[in-house]
């Protein structure tokens, strides 16, 4: 997508971030890959042999490069994850791909980023409890799926209550809202959850899928939120994590508003926050 070649070019331009501020992140193994994907399915995902309703499912034509490009962003949240270990924050331009499930992709999602990324600290034993707090605007179904049974990762979403998909799995703890949710419903909502779900899963490490999709302007999105409630969510979530002193990955998730220049500033607003919280 446009996005992701604007977003970096506009946090540079307006000094947000430097060009050191970047890494090259390095592509997922399979170990780290298989660890919460089933072999069947990466098999046949990476030999291109994926059937015709499983590529329809997904969204996009299977090729070698989209497959890679899969690779690369699951490695990019891995490698951001242990950045926030050491600098508190880190933030993957891509990922947030929630909607891949241990045997099957959906929805533009052929690995789930913060699964794979999750379970990673796990084995590694750079964390202990993990929680991914899923506010894209479309519940986080195959994350949620993929840890159902994992004591150790808890999954919180925060969703529009009718959008896609239309059958929802069960979350450890699911928020559905109604359609054109404003600005102060939604920041209320969320004020009176994150006490209540930081005091009751007692993280050391957070996943934060920060979708831009819960804007009123989506296309894709059902909610109503202004680009100050979207910004003001934000700080509200990575306030926590800095007062607490629990890492925070960011994975920018979704945003489809028909003007770019919305996206874009949606998601520098998220870039603008951690620079400000965090250094």
């Amino acid at each position: 997508m446009e996005k992701y070649e604007l977003l970096p070019q506009q946090l540079l331009l307006e000094g947000t971030c430097e060009t050191s501020a970047f890494f090259t992140p390095k592509k997922a193994t399979l170990k780290q890959v298989l660890r919460v994907h089933d072999n069947n399915y990466v098999e046949r995902l990476c030999n291109l042999e994926l059937s015709q309703s499983e590529i329809r499912s997904i969204g996009f034509p299977l090729s070698e490069d989209l497959v890679q490009r899969e690779f690369l962003i699951a490695g990019g949240t891995v490698m951001g994850a242990e950045k926030a270990l050491t600098e508190g924050i880190a933030m993957n331009i891509a990922g947030g791909t929630h909607h891949a499930f241990p045997d099957r992709g959906e929805a533009f999602c052929l690995l789930n980023d913060q699964a794979i990324a999750a379970q990673h600290l796990l084995d590694s034993e750079q964390a202990k409890k993990i929680l991914i707090l899923d506010l894209d605007v479309h519940q986080g179904n195959g994350t949620a799926v993929i840890f159902k049974d994992n004591s150790r990762v808890f999954t919180c979403s925060v969703h529009g209550a009718k959008n896609y998909p239309f059958r929802k799995e069960k979350s450890d703890w699911d928020l559905p809202l109604e359609d054109q949710c404003s600005d102060a419903t939604y920041i209320h909502e969320l004020k009176t959850l994150l006490p209540e779900l930081f005091e009751k899963v007692q993280p050391d490490f957070v996943f934060y899928l920060c979708g831009v999709d819960v804007l009123g302007t989506d296309k894709l999105g059902r909610l109503g939120l202004s680009i100050e409630g979207c910004k003001h969510r934000d700080e509200l979530v990575l306030s926590f994590c800095k007062t607490n002193g629990i890492p925070v990955q960011c994975s920018m998730g979704g945003g489809y508003s028909k003007e770019m220049k919305i996206i874009i500033e949606a998601h520098a607003n998220t870039y603008r926050i951690a620079k400000s919280l965090f250094t």
